[in-house]
């Protein structure tokens, strides 16, 4: 009892090495945070002047965030005022629940009394709700903005100014806790002086703001590589309208008459790699014809237009893909490879990627398996994937990464070890299979399987092409039965008496001439000796009856265009034709199917 409480101890005081402190010496002097909600995401620039009281260096500074903001936090960087990248890490700090934290460590390390600036960026996502949450297809779309007017921070701050940039000057209503001034698309707040630590004031703003409210729910990126000289990618996009819901239906004449719908997206913009090539752009349906490709010096812009523009709550899923050649992205020394690729292509301008799944298939073989990335993601457990003259399969690299915007947008490092004999398999294995087959080829063709000619296997298989040539062209006649019905009515509907007949001589050429197929096959059915040409025979009287039904059709036709016959009498006929169509033609189809 004693050895497992004394374990406890020892592990509490583990962890709680583990924490970090806030060191109440620390104070900011001066805080200048930009909240940009322009787009559909929230972009904070923090401008952070640190200022040491106390009598030893500092090495690290502390982030804070509420729970409820961390969880929307997609991107955020800390940088010098000399714009070195600083090291930032989540961290933990104890007593702080419902908090969460960041460390940054300082470079060099702040000493006592001195002062040092750095730069905060940070990407929120899925904060802007749209207010109201439903509009019809002609109304703008509004957005509203809950924060927190002060910076959140665990030390005190002296002074503090916050401005918020809007999407245009078209702003309801916003928080007027005073100093405020509103010029344009900016509203300024502060200075406010000597605020204690972890202070908060809400923060509303009421805006108008259309911009493309896009968000990449999933995504599934393939990059296979080929030591044969080229890596092709593939993306599995499904996109989503997270703006406010269309209230009501979809007018697609408004739309292109009086272009409203300026909070729908009709199309984005796509960057790939400037070597991309092989682009194709579809959907489950096929290939969407609506896009366009223009080739630049550093990259290759693709527009994409949806089939249909996306409206809030609306949502649509393509597969875009491209080939790059392999000597721009893979590098080799010996048996050693490195494949450096972005982790994530530019989607469109703003982008949000929710979920994202990256499958990365290496050639079979390949063995050693190290990656490096510019930040955190989770590695899954790696597969195999089997494709063309494949034996043990090629390893696939399974990543996941959630909430990625642009700044994700950064080139990963996957390095492996490779026999280069292995590529001489495939050509090996093709050859291999192609000397069997031959090999089969020729002993099959010099060797005479046959016992005895069977006379009668060749006359079932005979009458069994005869039945299916048959078959075949009754389809093709009882597709005429409906070529009938169609211009009847069209005949009723115009009236034209000239087209109908000119129609209908067209018609019944082909009919006689389907007629007379079957003549011919029967004939040859009954040289044979087959059972099927007496078959043949009952179907072609049904024939017979069901077109002296149409010849009574197109009658009745006739005289109700002339004015020889009522219309209840015409809807009388009519009935009793087409009763006792239908009862012959099925007994048409049962005859067919039983031939």
């Amino acid at each position: 009892m004693r050895i497992q409480v004394f374990s406890l101890l020892v592990l509490g005081i583990i962890s709680s090495c583990h924490c970090d402190s806030i060191d109440s010496n620390v104070v900011n002097a001066k805080v200048e945070r930009k909240i940009d909600i322009a787009t559909h995401l929230v972009k904070t620039a923090t401008t952070i002047t640190i200022e040491n009281k106390g009598s030893s260096a500092v090495s690290s500074y502390l982030l804070a965030f509420p729970s409820t903001v961390a969880d929307r936090l997609s991107f955020i960087s800390a940088s010098s005022k000399e714009k070195e990248k600083l090291k930032v890490a989540k961290a933990s700090v104890s007593g702080q629940s419902g908090k969460s934290f960041f460390k940054v460590q300082l470079k060099p390390a702040l000493d006592a009394g001195k002062t040092s600036t750095i730069d905060v960026e940070a990407i929120f996502s899925h904060v802007l709700q749209p207010y109201p949450s439903e509009i019809t297809q002609s109304e703008k779309q509004l957005v509203v903005l809950e924060s927190n007017l002060y910076f959140y921070s665990p030390y005190s701050t002296v002074s503090q100014t916050t401005t918020v940039t809007t999407n245009n000057a078209n702003v309801e209503t916003y928080t007027k806790t005073k100093p405020v001034s509103q010029s344009d698309t900016a509203i300024n707040y502060g200075p406010y002086e000597d605020k204690a630590p972890f202070s908060e004031a809400p923060l509303r703003v009421h805006e108008e703001n259309n911009s493309p409210f896009l968000t990449v729910t999933s995504l599934d990126r393939v990059i296979e590589v080929s030591h044969w000289g080229n890596i092709a990618v593939e993306e599995h996009i499904d996109v989503k309208h997270t703006g406010a819901k269309l209230k009501g239906s979809f007018s697609r004449f408004d739309y292109q008459r009086q272009q409203d719908g300026i909070a729908s997206v009709k199309s984005f913009k796509t960057i790939l790699p400037a070597s991309a090539q092989d682009v194709y752009y579809r959907d489950e349906i096929g290939n969407i014809s609506t896009s366009n490709m223009k080739e630049l010096d550093e990259s290759v812009d693709v527009e994409l237009r949806p089939r249909f523009p996306l409206f809030g709550g609306w949502k649509t899923k393509y597969f875009l893909g491209y080939n790059v050649p392999s000597y721009e992205y893979l590098y080799s020394k010996g048996d050693q490879f490195a494949l450096k690729m972005r982790f994530v292509d530019h989607i469109y301008d703003d982008m949000l990627v929710d979920q994202m799944q990256l499958k990365i298939i290496l050639p079979e073989g390949s063995k050693n398996i190290q990656l490096k990335m510019p930040f955190d993601v989770e590695r899954q457990g790696d597969e195999t994937h089997y494709t063309y003259l494949d034996t043990l399969g090629r390893p696939v690299v399974v990543l996941r990464k959630s909430s990625l915007v642009e700044q994700h947008i950064q080139d990963f490092e996957l390095h492996y070890s490779f026999n280069k004999m292995l590529l001489l398999q495939e050509p090996m294995l093709l050859v291999g299979a192609f000397y069997l087959l031959f090999l089969v080829v020729i002993i099959y063709v010099r060797m005479d399987f046959a016992i005895t000619k069977d006379e009668a296997k060749e006359s079932r298989l005979r009458v069994s092409s005869l039945i299916d040539e048959v078959q075949s062209i009754q389809d093709r006649r009882s597709a005429l039965y409906q070529s009938y019905d169609d211009a009847i009515n069209k005949f009723k509907s115009s009236k034209d008496l000239t087209a109908f007949q000119a129609s209908r001589k067209k018609i019944d050429g082909d009919y006689k001439q389907l007629t007379q197929q079957i003549q011919n096959v029967q004939a040859q059915l009954k040289t044979e000796g087959s059972d099927a040409s007496e078959k043949v025979g009952d179907l072609q009287r049904l024939d017979s009856q069901y077109k002296e039904q149409i010849g009574l059709a197109i009658t009745s036709a006739e005289k109700l265009v002339a004015g020889k016959m009522g219309r209840q009498q015409y809807l009388d006929a009519e009935t009793a034709t087409s009763t006792k169509c239908e009862d012959i033609y099925k007994k048409m189809e049962s005859l067919r199917g039983n031939l």
